[in-house]
């Protein structure tokens, strides 16, 4: 490894100790969580009604700072629930209501006009920001498949919170202000990984065949029985394929490549858009499913065809993001680089004084198939399991669940009781 990929790799390495989510950041979402369910229970028109999780934390794709996505779930005996826009904010302002009476929470603000009504706030408990949705089962499946897709290979987890905090530091991670939101970042990602020669990530297809979302109909417990399983056999069958060709890249030549990828999407753009259901740039003329095209830019959500999760951004800012992939490629590879002008390329201002101290080492990426550790430091970079033992899981009747919880995901996901990583791998 050169000197200047060896400075590159170690800093990565740093950042990640920094941005990990440490045991506390855990247990602290889980408190929130059930300090909500607590306030839901009190809400009569929501009486019945289950608290669930989703987003980056049910994917284990936050980071320290990560925002916590829930969601209601309204009671529907067996089956799926469904509610209509104006059902939602009706139901969301009620929720507002009791959290303005109740206290602990701060920075309430109700979107009801949005595609999904979401109602934001920020727990007083540690501050985290919290997006409050109903009936977001979808949410909560895709979640799961990144969660599962994760665990195909170490270094995406890896990478996404890499480019989410450098997104951030280029302040184009915000699709309220025309930039890309952290779900169309995970994608980039995944997309990098499947376009990366030789193929990290098969195309989504290869994973789940058909549209995630017009799945979830009747039984609950039975649609989400068949997409897990259907998901488990073909992550097996991709993992235990002795004939691919297995990537051996570091994380900073992963990282260098994808901001190369994608440093000429603002011109891409305009005829071609990203495709992860089949891991291909895709013409926009030529399918069908995108047209007419009214979009600056076009990633199409692979479990939720042909939804477009980049349709936030602007003409204006497509370039500004191009200009963040473009400049950071440049800079890294600048004559005059060292691990301070690295660290400032990669993170924020109020990151990067962390982002020091030791170096345990650099992880073997040599065997890509088997699940790694990240490197040990202190409070950081602890996995879900690593705190399982610590957290005494309330059930939805508010009473202690004194069995040993096998794990965090499954601990938050109480209604169905199913662990949310496919059979094959438990």
């Amino acid at each position: 490894m050169s000197t200047y990929n060896e400075l590159l790799e170690l800093t990565l390495w740093d950042i990640l100790r920094v941005i990990n989510p440490s045991r506390e950041d855990w247990l602290t979402r889980f408190h929130i969580i059930n300090e909500f369910r607590d306030v839901i229970r009190s809400v009569e028109s929501l009486r019945g009604a289950t608290v669930e999780p989703f987003g980056s934390f049910v994917s284990n794709l936050f980071t320290r700072w990560g925002d916590l996505d829930i969601s209601i779930e309204l009671p529907n005996g067996l089956y799926i629930s469904h509610a209509g826009k104006k059902r939602k904010q009706t139901l969301l302002e009620d929720v507002l209501r009791t959290l303005r009476r109740k206290g602990g929470y701060h920075k309430l603000q109700f979107i009801a006009n949005a595609k999904v009504p979401i109602l934001k706030f920020q727990s007083n408990y540690q501050n985290i920001s919290c997006d409050l949705s109903i009936n977001n089962l979808n949410g909560q499946m895709k979640s799961k498949l990144l969660f599962w897709i994760n665990e195909v290979d170490g270094r995406f987890r890896d990478m996404v919170l890499l480019v989410k905090e450098w997104a951030k530091a280029h302040d184009i991670n915000d699709p309220k202000y025309g930039t890309l939101s952290s779900y169309s970042l995970s994608l980039l990602v995944i997309f990098h990984f499947q376009t990366c020669a030789p193929a990290i990530l098969p195309p989504l297809k290869e994973i789940y065949p058909s549209n995630l979302v017009d799945d979830l109909t009747g039984v609950r417990a039975d649609a989400e029985k068949h997409i897990e399983e259907t998901c488990a056999v073909n992550i097996g069958r991709f993992k235990t394929d002795r004939s691919r060709t297995v990537n051996r890249s570091s994380l900073s030549e992963l990282f260098v490549s994808f901001l190369a990828k994608f440093s000429d999407i603002s011109l891409r753009a305009s005829e071609q858009g990203i495709c992860p259901y089949t891991g291909q740039w895709e013409d926009i003329a030529s399918n069908m499913r995108w047209l007419p095209k009214t979009y600056t830019l076009f990633v199409e959500d692979p479990f939720d065809q042909p939804n477009n999760v980049a349709r936030t951004v602007s003409n204006r800012q497509i370039a500004r993001i191009s200009e963040a992939f473009q400049t950071t490629h440049r800079k890294l590879f600048s004559a005059n680089q060292n691990q301070s002008s690295v660290i400032a390329t990669l993170v924020r201002p109020q990151i990067s004084q962390f982002v020091a101290g030791t170096r345990p080492g650099i992880p073997s990426y040599h065997n890509t198939s088997n699940r790694r550790t990240h490197p040990q430091v202190q409070s950081s970079a602890h996995s879900p399991s690593q705190v399982q033992h610590q957290f005494q899981y309330k059930r939805q009747d508010g009473q202690p669940n004194n069995m040993a919880v096998k794990r965090p995901l499954q601990a938050v996901h109480s209604q169905s009781q199913q662990m949310w990583r496919p059979k094959s791998d438990r």
